[in-house]
């Protein structure tokens, strides 16, 4: 039996560490994300209350025993998650609470947390669950659709570690994905956490071992049981689980007779404990006495040492006590509480323990009591050990020498009511006394030498500021200078500035020099001024390249501008709004246009009369090519009579196609496609056309209505019988379609009704009319003034900026325009149209667009138009010496503003916004709150205002001096900001849920309306841009009929009755609309005036039959491709989030293509085609051969001129067989062959000949399939970018790359893979790439593989409002300080500088920030003085120009520069030996480990240290810096956090001190009258100092404002309402800890590919994907070449080491990453 339970038991290990085993491996693929993106609420997830629980327990700063502190954390966290945007369920399973039995004290607080959260908070607490391997947990996983849990990698013990790696892997089988909360970080706007996907081979797994999980399960918890009996036998004999519950039950039972009033859950806990554990322990005791006396002589044990019950009773007296303090001080006087360093002793221990569980088993009953009032407001403040400790000390320590304190009325009245009360409730024997409150000599503190914690003991150095006089400071936060200290100018910390002294070896190093910047060193594709024909070849194909690309993106001719003379360009205006008399030039002019027109007209008479015969002959034979063929015609042609013609000719040819397909059809159904069609044709004629119809047009159109069965509408036409006559009255229903008119182009004709169109031309624009939006916005352009721009993804916004563009290019040749587009993608395109769109003679050196990114430049400087991304707009924006260049700017253009709110760089479009002088357009489709973002842009204008009134008294008459006709005129700008709003899409867009079914793809379409819920438009509405298609409105309308059959609305909202519609043949866009907000507007009246009922049942009926698919969706995916394909929805672009993915379902579909293919080609003809290429060989060599001949010997040529013509001919028709042997059908390849010439197609092949990806990329472009991610090279994005456009490619994988504006429109999207990063905004950038304009009039977007309450929250949820990020940081203010004293023109960089510090997004109208702000900005100067950036007056100095040039990397770049001035890089770089200039490879691999150390910091999840796991290339882990570094940086990171903490001290004065007494999320006060009659509170709670820069309820635990200076101290020490934490202070700790202590280690990726040069073995060992380790590499690379460069053109010295030994790194690094 014994070896039976050993084997079993060995079984459950085995089980149990291959789970372990499983999640450790999946650790490192982990991606660490931001885990709510842009959501105005995130996607529903789960939040695990135990590791809740366990992750605040392990928090350094936290002291055992402290529950108010823990409670504190607890909801610092919750709210941080709730404020941004999260939306969670919190879970306690019931099996959980096993893992505690061991720790009592923790049970109890459990407990508490789970009433807390309940009784409250309004979060969702679920306790329902046994277990994570429930049916019931199953049922709700599958009903809430969760799309992640947070859960801790670690228990407390390891029992709690196996719990959670159970609740790992049920989520990962269940499709919910995993994050932990070890390593989570959290700024103003994110969350980011380790992100661990579910995936297929997880969910087999767990499928595969479902038995044995179960079985394990299960033993795990009977061990669990087994230890938790052990642990109460031992304090409660025989006294089992149950019975302990009992008899809690019966001592609160006790205490409501004793208090019918009802009482506080603390002073209820407080005696029910005391008393239920005073007679436990007296029971104890006697079962003790009991054991000894049996014991006999001969076995003599040691007796236990126990406390006496006498001491039992002192120590509840003391527990006593204390509760009455915590019920009577208010927080702010118990956060001055002294702290008792010494710990209890260790007979304490049982007592402890046994007072734990009873507070558990009345904790655990007191909700049976519902009827008695109990105010469970304090639940979080049952427990304070630290102030249990206090008042102890002073009884054994303070009172018996003499020390003799009145605990005051108040106190005294409350403890002796407690007391008596625990007297009565214990009935087995006689409790003592009150007073005194110790009666025994025990004590229960053990004896330290200083058992008192001093908060003076190592002091925050005061901050005092060093005095800086500098105009930008004073002129910043002069208003608050006053208010601070700052030290006198012969204190040591200044005098020593004086002296900073350089290491020896850095004499000859110029650090002052200016360092070339950015700019200069991004490589240029071509020099400009060479001469050599190489360069110029290449250029020369690469403006082919651009205005081919170009041509691709837009059907648009090139316009040649000339610049035109502003003078006389107001003349002409002038002339022609005045028009009093025309001049014979006028008229001439006129005259020659009338010719024009009407040579024209002739001309497309003459093409219709040619093409009329074959197309009416094509419609008699098929109809739908036949209208094909009329409709492109119809597109090309110019003249509306002609238009009128075609159309009547197509009308006639439908009205006989409808009577026969009726006569033949009889009474089944109708093709009402060629009825559509004559409608189509009704609505042209009657729409644009009117005015050129004759009475026998009205008569046929009439005739047409008629035979549909819309004669109401025919006698409106046209109002005589003759129409109807010759349709006999029987005949009627065999023609007529059988709905209503209305009804007919509703649901039939949705997409084909006509868009309301101005008639009106804009003499500005010339290729079509605009919409008066537009013309807004034209108008913007022609005042000079600004504009935020708001409107969808295809609405033609970007005309805007064009027509600036030119209007600029018109003007002179000077002004530029900047276009910043967020990535380099986009950039290209928009550098692309502009070159295709433009040409412009310039002076020489002058181009007409350029181009600057962070991979290459080109014509950046010399160019009208620079098309850039805003981190190097940046650059030339702050770089000192360009700011003539930055004058010439007359127009910014940011594309895709919203990026403002985004995760990476949206600082930098912040700073940009400010820092321009001349006016913007910001462009974007999807902002919620434009009008709060214009309201600050136009308060930076107002800046701008002042600041150029008071600087152009100065320079008007710098100007009137200087050289007059060099500049044109310059226009005077407006200030005005304005905001255009518009928000109608051009084409409907519809949604499908995609399933699989019986093995095959299925769609269903989804109603918007399937979204919503009747709370949701009770609280919200309808959502502002849910649009419905004109079938979905009549799909609404019948819903509602059917569920209230007596609806007193629905007469007047029949489509036939409907205002809008009455008698109308022409239904228009704008009418449908009308008619889908009335429909809203009725359904939201249901909502509000009681139809509640019908209403949820109306949206009952939408929501789709959706069954989740078990097994893995994505080897559908060539299926799903397939089927759009048969049902003509292709082009189409196909969404996934993860790298990999997008690559793996491309090949695959290509996979399913080749695999089609091979089925179909005869058995014999792969070896034809071997036969036919050797004999092709063959006589290729002899056709070359007879070719040489020929050369040579001439004369012979008659006699071998047959064999070689037969040569040819062999060749040639050999040639042709293989072609055809080899040629993809066209069933197995999605490329449309003809959408682009073989030239064309090879000459965008030949540009990726050498890339990583180049051949891939080919193999499936001629299977039309392409990818696009951003890890991929420029040429391999442009490649499928141009030929997806042209058509040749029809399927696309792309990841959020092309979300962001890049112009690929299609048929369709589909999104095929759920993500954080699918989230309201994306989805809408995603989704509004569907429906060409002008090619489609309906998008569809598909779902496949999302689950449906994610897709319901993405067609709902609003967009994200645009919030500030933390605008500041050391390296910006060190770069503007740069700017502001070195700037060509110092008032211009200075004005900058101020406008960047004044105006960040984060400050405005929140004068608290504003305060922040500036005083972190003298933080980060005093840190710039002291560590030799800056002097006293602000200017740069030392190595600044360094630490800026590498702003991307701080504080990396702050410590890099520390290191060097240290000499540390000298001692390292050694040279393999005297006088040589070469390395070894042991120097050059310690360099790389420093600077991964700096430069490559990913790390990976604590845990994975103790995975046992073979590595087989990599290392994995990085090793620590050596030695010398290792010290130097403790050195630097400890100044630098005594820096900070002082200036948290003085921070601190803007904490908002209500908020900071409350509870964060509750609410709940812990304010009141301080207690000041009582002389023992005022000892016990005497320490006023240290603690103002530290949290109230962190001070319970003794956390002082010393601790501040304590490496990794977590940010929730900190006052929370100063709005900054130790996030902002510059340090680099070595190693980052997680929640709870546990060292992250980093990722050595760098190291790792320096040593073994191996993608894959990053990918295999390191988890990290090629396209990602290629970008990280690019980066770290980058980085390395930066600082090679920048030292080589600081240092003088030819052979200085470390120059040559960073330039001998750059160059191997290049070389191995080049082979990648």
């Amino acid at each position: 039996m014994e070896a039976q339970m050993a084997s079993r038991t060995e079984h459950h290990t085995v089980v149990l560490e291959k789970i372990s085993k499983l999640i450790l491996e999946n650790m490192p693929k982990a991606d660490y994300s931001s885990l709510f993106n842009d959501f105005v609420e995130s996607e529903f997830f789960l939040i695990d209350g135990d590791s809740l629980l366990v992750t605040c327990v392990c928090e350094k700063s936290l002291k055992p025993g402290q529950s108010l502190h823990f409670f504190y954390l607890v909801e610092r966290y919750l709210l941080d998650v709730i404020s941004k945007g999260g939306q969670f369920a919190i879970v306690f399973f019931k099996d959980a609470e096993y893992a505690y039995f061991k720790v009592p004290e923790l049970l109890t607080l459990r407990t508490a947390l789970i009433l807390h959260l309940q009784k409250n908070t309004s979060i969702d607490v679920r306790t329902e669950f046994s277990g994570c391997l429930s049916k019931e947990w199953s049922i709700f996983l599958d009903e809430s659709c969760p799309y992640f849990l947070i859960l801790a990698d670690e228990g407390l013990n390891n029992q709690q570690t196996h719990l959670f790696n159970f609740v790992v892997i049920q989520s990962w089988a269940a499709k919910v994905n995993i994050v932990l909360f070890s390593g989570q970080t959290s700024d103003i706007l994110r969350l980011y956490a380790y992100f661990m996907q579910s995936s297929y081979s997880e969910q087999i797994f767990f499928n595969q071992n479902m038995r044995e999980i179960v079985i394990a399960y299960k033993s795990l918890i009977r061990q669990l049981e087994k230890y938790r009996d052990v642990n109460l036998t031992t304090l409660f004999g025989d006294l089992k689980f149950n019975t302990m519950m009992e008899k809690a039950c019966e001592t609160i039972s006790l205490l409501t007779q004793l208090w019918p009033e009802g009482s506080d859950i603390r002073r209820v806990l407080c005696v029910t404990s005391c008393s239920l554990s005073l007679e436990m322990y007296h029971s104890f005791l006697e079962n003790e006495e009991e054991k000894a006396s049996k014991q006999t002589c001969e076995v003599k044990q040691e007796k236990g040492n126990y406390l006496t019950l006498k001491d039992m009773e002192d120590f509840c007296k003391l527990h006593c006590l204390s509760v009455v303090f915590q019920l009577h001080l208010p927080l702010a006087q118990r956060a001055r509480s002294r702290f008792i360093t010494s710990g209890w002793i260790q007979d304490l221990k049982t007592v402890f323990k046994m007072k734990k569980w009873c507070e558990y088993f009345i904790l655990s009953n007191v909700h049976t009591f519902e009827l008695w009032s109990l105010n469970s407001l304090h639940l979080s403040d049952l427990s304070d050990e630290p102030l249990l400790k206090n008042i102890a000390f002073y009884y054994e320590h303070e009172n018996p020498e003499g020390l003799d304190l009145n605990v005051g009325d108040i106190i005294m009245k409350e403890y002796v009511h407690l007391w008596d009360t625990v007297s009565k409730l214990v009935r087995k024997f006689d409790v003592g006394k009150p007073f005194p409150v110790r009666t025994t000599k025990c004590h229960f503190l053990k004896k330290t030498p200083s058992p008192i914690k001093e908060s003076s003991q190592e002091k925050i150095p005061n901050l005092g500021f060093i005095p800086m006089s500098c105009s930008l400071v004073d002129e910043f936060t002069g208003d608050i200078l006053k208010d601070l200290p700052f030290l006198k100018s012969d204190d040591p910390i200044v005098t020593s500035l004086a002296k900073h002294k350089e290491f020896d070896e850095l004499v000859h190093w110029h650090s002052h020099r200016p360092l070339s910047d950015d700019y200069d060193r991004t490589k240029t594709n071509f020099d400009e001024h060479s001469r050599d024909p190489r360069q110029l070849r290449s250029l020369q194909k690469y403006h082919v390249f651009q205005r081919f690309y170009g041509s691709s993106l837009e059907s648009v001719s090139s316009k040649i501008i000339t610049t035109q003379d502003t003078k006389t360009k107001k003349d002409c205006s002038k002339s022609r709004s005045t028009k009093t008399h025309e001049t014979k030039a006028d008229i001439i002019a006129r005259e020659n246009k009338k010719r024009l027109i009407a040579k024209e007209e002739q001309k497309e008479e003459q093409k219709w009369n040619a093409l009329s015969s074959s197309i009416e002959k094509e419609m008699k034979r098929n109809l739908n090519s036949g209208m094909k063929n009329l409709e492109e015609f119809l597109k090309s042609c110019k003249s509306n009579s002609v238009k009128v013609q075609a159309e009547k000719v197509g009308l006639t040819a439908c009205l006989t196609a409808w009577r026969e397909h009726c006569q033949a059809e009889g009474e089944t159904t109708k093709d009402l496609n060629i009825a559509i069609d004559m409608m189509k044709r009704i609505h042209s004629l009657l729409d644009k056309h009117s005015e050129l119809l004759q009475e026998a047009d009205r008569k046929l159109i009439a005739r047409c209505l008629t035979y549909l069965g819309f004669d109401e509408l025919a006698n409106s036409l046209y109002p005589t019988q003759e129409a109807a006559d010759d349709i006999k009255k029987t005949k009627k229903n065999k023609y007529s379609v059988g709905i209503g008119p209305a009804r007919f182009q509703l649901e039939y004709m949705g997409h084909h009704l006509i868009r309301e169109e101005r008639k009106d031309p804009d003499p500005r624009v010339q290729d079509f009319i605009p919409d008066t939006w537009q013309r807004e916005l034209l108008d913007v352009v022609d005042n000079y003034e600004s504009a935020v721009i708001v409107a969808p993804t295809s609405s033609g916004k970007t005309y805007a900026s064009y027509y600036c563009m030119e209007k600029v290019l018109k003007e002179s040749n000077e002004g530029v325009v900047v276009y910043v587009a967020p990535t380099k993608a986009l950039v290209n395109q928009v550098a692309a149209t502009v070159q295709n769109r433009y040409t412009k003679i310039l002076p020489a050196g002058g181009a007409l667009c350029g181009v600057f990114t962070r991979d290459y430049r080109h014509d950046a400087l010399n160019c009208q138009v620079l098309v850039t991304v805003p981190a190097c707009f940046e650059i030339l924006l702050l770089a000192p010496h360009r700011q003539s260049w930055v004058k010439r700017i007359r127009y910014v253009i940011f594309d895709e503003v919203h990026c403002l709110g985004g995760e990476i760089g949206a600082e930098i479009w912040e700073h940009l916004l400010v820092m321009i002088r001349c006016p913007f357009l910001a462009l974007s489709a999807t902002i919620s709150n434009p009008k709060h973002l214009t309201e600050w842009l136009q308060s930076v204008k107002r800046y701008w205002k002042q600041v150029d009134s008071e600087m152009g008294k100065t320079t008007v008459t710098k100007r009137n001096t200087g050289s007059r006709g060099s500049h044109p005129v310059q226009p005077r700008q407006s200030y005005k900001v304005r905001l255009v709003l518009y928000g109608e899409r051009y084409n409907d867009l519809e949604k499908h849920l995609c399933s699989v079914r019986q093995g095959d793809v299925c769609f269903d379409h989804f109603h918007p309306c399937a979204a919503l819920t009747t709370d949701h438009i009770e609280k919200y509405g309808f959502p502002s841009d849910l649009a419905f298609s004109p079938r979905e409105s009549i799909q609404l309308y019948d819903t509602m009929l059917q569920v209230w059959k007596s609806w007193p609305q629905a007469q007047n909202l029949c489509p036939e009755n409907f205002t809008h519609f009455k008698n109308k043949i022409v239904i228009k866009k704008s009418d449908a609309r009308e008619y889908e907000a009335s429909l809203k507007e009725e359904f939201t009246s249901w909502i509000k005036n009681g139809n509640e009922e019908q209403a949820r049942m109306v949206l009952e009926k939408f929501r789709p039959n959706f069954c989740d698919y078990s097994g893995q969706m994505l080897k559908f995916f060539p299926n799903l491709v397939e089927k759009l394909r048969e049902m003509e929805k292709l082009p189409a672009l196909f969404f996934l989030f993860r790298l990999g993915s997008v690559e793996e379902c491309a090949e695959a579909a290509c996979q399913f293509l080749e695999e089609k293919q091979e089925e179909k080609r005869p058995p014999n003809a792969d070896r034809e085609a071997h036969v036919m290429a050797n004999k092709l060989r063959k006589v290729k060599k002899s056709l070359e051969k007879s070719q040489n001949i020929r050369d040579e010997k001439t004369q012979k040529l008659s006699r071998r001129l047959d064999q070689i013509i037969m040569n040819e001919a062999e060749h040639n028709c050999l040639l042709e067989s293989l072609k055809k042997n080899l040629e993809i059908p066209e069933d197995c390849t999605y490329a449309d062959q003809k959408a682009i010439d073989d030239q064309s197609l090879q000459m965008v092949f030949d540009r990726v000949k050498f890339s990583r990806k180049g051949n891939t990329l080919k193999k499936l472009a001629r299977r039309g399939i392409g990818y696009h991610h951003s890890s991929m090279s420029n040429k391999e994005k442009q490649l499928v970018e141009i030929l997806f456009r042209k058509g040749f490619i029809r399927v696309v994988t792309a990841t959020g790359t092309l979300a962001l504006g890049i112009n690929m429109p299609c048929k369709s999207v589909v999104f095929v893979q759920n993500s954080v990063y699918l989230d309201a905004l994306n989805f809408r950038q995603m989704s509004g790439r569907a429906g060409r304009r002008g090619q489609d009039l309906l998008g569809d977007v598909y779902f496949f593989n999302i689950p449906l309450p994610k897709i319901e929250k993405l067609i709902k949820s609003k967009v994200p409002e645009l919030r500030g990020q933390f605008p500041l940081r050391i390296s910006l203010i060190l770069r503007l300080l740069l700017l502001a004293s070195k700037a060509d023109d110092p008032e211009d960089g200075k004005a900058k500088a101020l406008s960047v510090l004044k105006h960040s997004l984060l400050s405005f109208k929140h004068p608290r920030a504003t305060d922040m702000l500036k005083l972190y900005f003298l933080y980060s100067l005093q840190l710039l003085v002291k560590e030799g950036h800056i002097d006293q007056e602000g200017n740069p100095t030392g190595f600044a120009g360094l630490v800026t040039h590498l702003h991307y990397h701080e504080p990396s770049n702050l410590v890099f520069v520390n290191f060097l001035v240290r000499g540390l890089f000298h001692n390292l770089c050694q040279p393999t030996h005297k006088g040589s200039k070469r390395f070894s490879e042991d120097v050059m691999e310690k360099l790389v480990l420093v600077l991964a150390n700096l430069f490559g910091r990913t790390h990976i999840p604590a845990k994975f240290q103790d995975a046992n796991i073979k590595f087989y290339q990599s290392k994995v882990f990085l090793d620590d810096l050596p030695e010398d570094f290792s010290e130097a940086l403790l050195e630097y990171n400890m100044q630098v956090t005594k820096d900070f903490a002082a200036f948290l001290l003085i921070v601190s004065r803007l904490a908002d001190m209500k908020q900071e007494y409350q509870l964060p999320l509750s609410k709940i006060e812990f304010t009141g009258q301080e207690c000041e009659d009582s002389p023992l509170v005022s000892h016990l709670m005497n320490c006023r100092e240290g603690r103002v820069a530290v949290s109230p309820f962190v001070c319970l635990s003794g956390n002082f404002d010393v601790d501040l200076l304590h490496p990794g101290v977590s940010n929730n020490v900190i006052l929370h309402t100063i709005g900054i934490n130790h996030t902002q202070a510059p340090v680099l700790w070595p190693h980052r800890l997680d929640n709870t202590g546990r060292k992250m280690p980093l990722n050595a990726y760098a190291l790792d590919f320096y040593k073994h040069g191996s993608l894959v073995g990053l990918e295999q060992d390191n988890g990290i994907h090629q396209g990602a380790a290629y970008q990280m590499l690019k980066d770290f690379f980058l980085t390395i070449k930066s600082i090679s460069v920048s030292l080589r053109e600081l240092c003088e010295n030819e052979e200085d080491n470390v120059v040559l030994a960073f330039e001998q790194l750059s160059e191997s690094f290049q070389e191995k990453f080049e082979k990648v």
